[in-house]
């Protein structure tokens, strides 16, 4: 593969992860400070999106795998279809409607329909990964490629969107009379709340950021499509057969590197989506660092993205299970930044976050592909597998960290969280702290716990390489 090649697939990915990014550390605290919904709806809007995009991956899957091939290839159509729906459902998912009694259902349309979108174009760009080479060096160096790219993106999409929407965050009256922002607080907690006036420039700044955003989807897939071409499948011989999607779905089910491999990486990608979807909150709530949130998220992701090489080398040297523990770096400074709120701290948090960040986004995506080897070597006759196994990962992964958002946006519901006062209560400063520190650290022990099963090594994931290669 040349180096423009792996490029152009790896900026194919990015805006996925731009969109995805603003939504993950922005659209709980939008729904809830701006577009003023209970913390209750809010946790509904969350989990059902997530739960909807699950559902589509084996969906998509199941459509995708009856696909003929075309003459840009079988995939690639999936990807450019559903592009031009995706940004509009993504525009939509930050405009702020005239109405109030239906604002829980338009936030869970667009969400819903974001999130299956989102699917229908992962799935089949994430399986392109086994179409672009047979050599495992180059998946694994286009994929590497392809991490950077999309962290970068997480980085471009937060950083785009922190900078544009700070101003909408920023409560001028929070800062200028402490003693009567306690008082206001004091007597919060005994009257009903209402929501507020809407800032006039939140909902427009939401609107900039989002048409900025659907910009970088339309340019990303543009160049995807010039510069990547998509191959038939390498081993399948003219005689083979499509493996049908529900026997080739119970087969993925009982491979056990695979369900190993997912089980580890569902709880891992719970626990980072939970300190994602949270941190804003905690600095703004929690911590009293509402005016650095926007920094801190560009430090979190700027560190994970010039980690990414790094961390390729790592594996490639040690293995990717030996380089699995570096997930486990966040555990120890989450916990210090929750028991000690302290800005130098926060950054230096912020800093060893996105590292373990990088490791945790890398290693499911570039142990994948050993895995679909190992069960090509184990059913030699078989082909169109290789949707089967992303679009169920990628279900597994999103049905949890559905269920995760839900839960702690409901858990904030339950402690009493209001949107526009000052200053929460001690309920929900403990409910966010507990969801940033202790929870991700017992979900990412276990998950690595589970990765300690992981059957395939290096030594056999070089001799399955060479009996493939004899196959071929």
């Amino acid at each position: 593969l040349s180096v423009c090649s792996k490029l152009c697939y790896a900026i194919g990915g990015a805006p996925n992860q731009v969109a995805g990014s603003a939504a993950a550390f922005f659209l709980q605290i939008y729904l809830l400070d701006i577009a003023h919904i209970t913390p209750f709806h809010a946790s509904l809007v969350l989990f059902i999106g997530k739960a909807s995009g699950a559902v589509t991956d084996p969906v998509a899957g199941f459509f995708i795998s009856k696909s003929r091939w075309t003459k840009i290839g079988r995939l690639m159509p999936w990807m450019l279809a559903c592009t031009p729906f995706t940004v509009a459902s993504y525009f939509f998912l930050w405009y702020l409607p005239p109405f109030v009694a239906g604002r829980v259902a338009w936030y869970l349309t667009f969400y819903c329909l974001f999130q299956a979108l989102t699917t229908l174009f992962q799935v089949p760009y994430s399986a392109l990964t086994m179409f672009l080479s047979t050599d495992q060096k180059e998946r694994d160096s286009a994929t590497a490629y392809r991490m950077t790219m999309e962290v970068l993106g997480t980085l471009i999409g937060a950083a785009l969107q922190g900078q544009i929407v700070a101003s909408a965050h920023v409560s001028h009256h929070c800062t200028t009379n402490v003693s009567a922002n306690i008082t206001n607080h004091v007597i919060s907690l005994h009257e009903p709340s209402f929501p507020e006036p809407l800032d006039p420039l939140s909902h427009p700044v939401y609107m900039i950021a989002a048409g900025v955003i659907g910009g970088v989807y339309l340019l990303g897939i543009v160049i995807f499509f010039l510069g990547v071409k998509e191959k038939d499948d390498p081993y399948a011989l003219t005689s083979d057969r499509a493996i049908p999607f529900c026997k080739g779905l119970r087969l993925t089910m009982k491979h056990g590197p695979y369900v190993k491999l997912t089980a580890s990486f569902l709880l891992i990608s719970t626990a980072v989506q939970l300190e994602q979807s949270n941190f804003v909150l905690f600095c703004t709530h929690a911590a009293d660092l509402r005016n650095h949130f926007q920094y801190l998220v560009v430090t979190i992701l700027a560190s994970a993205a010039v980690s990414i090489p790094f961390w390729q080398k790592i594996l490639q040297r040690f293995g990717k299970k030996c380089a699995a523990c570096g997930i486990s770096w966040m555990i120890p400074f989450a916990v210090m930044l929750v028991t000690i709120p302290n800005l130098i701290l926060a950054y230096f948090v912020a800093f060893v976050s996105g590292l373990s960040i990088a490791a945790s986004l890398l290693l499911p995506w570039s142990m994948l592909p050993d895995v679909v080897d190992d069960f090509r070597l184990q059913n030699p006759h078989g082909k169109g597998h290789e949707t089967i196994f992303y679009s169920s990962y990628v279900f597994f992964t999103k049905m949890s960290t559905g269920i995760g958002l839900g839960i702690s946006a409901a858990g904030l519901e339950f402690t009493g969280y209001k949107p526009g006062i000052c200053k929460q209560s001690d309920d929900v400063i403990l409910t966010l702290k507990i969801l940033i520190g202790a929870v991700p650290a017992v979900l990412i022990v276990v998950g690595l716990f589970i990765l300690l099963f992981y059957p395939i090594t290096e030594e056999s994931r070089k001799e399955t390489k060479l009996a493939l290669e004899v196959l071929r």
